[in-house]
């Protein structure tokens, strides 16, 4: 499929890049060409930052009313171009077309929840202790905010920030990754051709030392907000501190999936399945370190292998696969070096851990599971973004809670016990911003955030409008 050429969403124009560059979008399932985007420069940067600086002007005086309109006008369009949108996910990172549904849903979702739960924000009334004034907490939009988006979920990670932030009463600059630029950039045709106010929202991407660089240092920036890696998130923030802006950022997760010998032995298989290989393994959250006790350990391997082979893997919209391919070459490249590390160090490939027969073009990878990993490997520390999963025993309780904390960052965590006491106990003491026992529930209404080198603020809920919103005393005398 051919999307042909897409251009910048400047001012709401569908501009070329200033100095006509361009950049092909090359399917990582086939290896081939599937479109052409412009792509943005200091210029650029520089003009968006202009044209947001106008629409915020503009976007921040309307009536909450007014912008929830302007909203759900760009949802219905949204769900009128989902099939193209779902195709253009597919064809730019390999996602599997049913589940770039979940992408759709998160922009349809963000648009219409946000305008609500802003009309929740009210107004703080603080007593005055004297009696002489009375005085209130008012919310008011930050400004400017530039959102950096990672590639694994191109739309569903622009509609955790564009719901809150035009909710909010703030403009908004998006620079989706060059990984996974397609579907972004259509959005932004889409909001053209809906005639969405100019300047509010403006979407280009580019090199980061050309474009990110520019956004981040600028004071006109007031909010800068991102989903990707922590790597990313400390160049961001050393870029930020040309002057005080508000941060908002998801960033790399390592989580633990802990299953006691109590767990629902179905419930626990079938979520470690979903969680590690949905999406190719590509997902901040995924059951990244899976412990399992010792006495179902054996049980629990033998029934993971056997359901990682049977996940059928392939690309396009009839096929209808489990898992599509990796991003990008280096990325399954880096899976590779991983399993060599592990399995020098004593682990062991219980299955997969090769390019499939056949799908030697793209960036194939089979589902992979390993054995006899330990916490020293680097399998175990790192944030594993591809189909490798690590199998690792346990037989105490205060072990596995030692392991699961052993690690830099702290996005979400999985507990599967049907003991009270323990459950009290691990949800208190893991260091990790989601605990979740005994299922997995992701939701536009549920704070989604992370401690430690994961993160700070929150996407989703009622709590992501706080990154976008300023509070101000005031105080009157009586």
């Amino acid at each position: 499929m051919n999307f042909g050429y897409q251009k910048l969403y400047i001012g709401g124009q569908l501009v070329d890049a200033a100095d006509k560059a361009v950049k092909e979008v090359i399917c990582p399932a086939t290896g081939k060409f599937v479109a052409q985007i412009a792509r943005a420069g200091e210029e650029d940067a520089h003009k968006a930052l202009d044209a947001a600086e106008k629409g915020f002007k503009f976007w921040s005086a309307l009536s909450l009313n007014e912008r929830q309109d302007w909203m759900m006008k760009l949802r219905t369009a949204v769900l009128e171009n989902e099939d193209l949108l779902r195709q253009a996910m597919m064809y730019e990172m390999g996602k599997t077309y049913e589940s770039a549904w979940e992408d759709i849903e998160a922009v349809a979702n963000g648009l219409e929840y946000y305008p609500h739960a802003m009309k929740n924000m009210h107004d703080e009334q603080i007593n005055d202790f004297e009696g002489t004034h009375k005085h209130r907490i008012i919310h008011q939009p930050a400004g400017i905010a530039v959102a950096y988006l990672a590639w694994n979920f191109p739309l569903l990670n622009l509609g955790f920030k564009l719901g809150p932030a035009l909710a909010s009463g703030c403009s908004l600059i998006i620079r989706p990754s060059e990984l996974a630029p397609l579907s972004a950039y259509l959005l932004g045709k889409i909001m053209h051709d809906i005639d969405f106010p100019a300047g509010v929202v403006n979407i280009l991407t580019g090199p980061s030392q050309k474009v990110a660089t520019v956004l981040s240092k600028s004071k006109k920036t007031r909010v800068l907000t991102m989903i990707g890696s922590t790597q990313t998130g400390l160049r961001v923030i050393a870029d930020s501190t040309t002057s005080i802006k508000r941060l908002s950022m998801e960033l790399g997760g390592n989580a633990p999936y802990i299953v006691f010998d109590d767990a629902d032995f179905d419930t626990a298989l079938n979520l470690a399945i979903a969680l590690k290989f949905g999406n190719c393994g590509q997902v901040c959250v995924a059951a990244n370190r899976i412990y399992v006790h010792e006495k179902i350990y054996d049980k629990f391997l033998a029934a993971y292998i056997e359901r990682a082979k049977a996940l059928k893997l392939g690309f396009g919209k009839e096929e209808k696969p489990d898992m599509g391919p990796m991003v990008a070459r280096s990325s399954r490249d880096h899976m590779f070096w991983l399993i060599e590390d592990a399995t020098k160090q004593g682990a062991k490939v219980e299955t997969g851990g090769n390019i499939p027969e056949g799908m030697e073009e793209g960036n194939w990878m089979e589902p992979t599971v390993l054995s006899g990993v330990t916490m020293d490997m680097t399998i175990a520390k790192e944030e594993i973004f591809g189909p490798l999963a690590s199998i690792m025993k346990f037989s105490s309780d205060d072990e596995v809670l030692a392991m699961a904390n052993d690690t830099e960052y702290g996005l979400a965590s999985y507990i599967f016990t049907n003991n009270h006491k323990r459950i009290e106990r691990f949800t208190d003491e893991l260091e990790f911003g989601e605990v979740q026992v005994n299922g997995v529930k992701y939701a536009i209404y549920l704070p989604h955030g992370g401690i430690k080198n994961s993160g700070i603020g929150h996407d989703c809920s009622h709590l992501a409008l706080e990154d976008y919103l300023v509070k101000k005393r005031i105080s009157i005398a009586l």
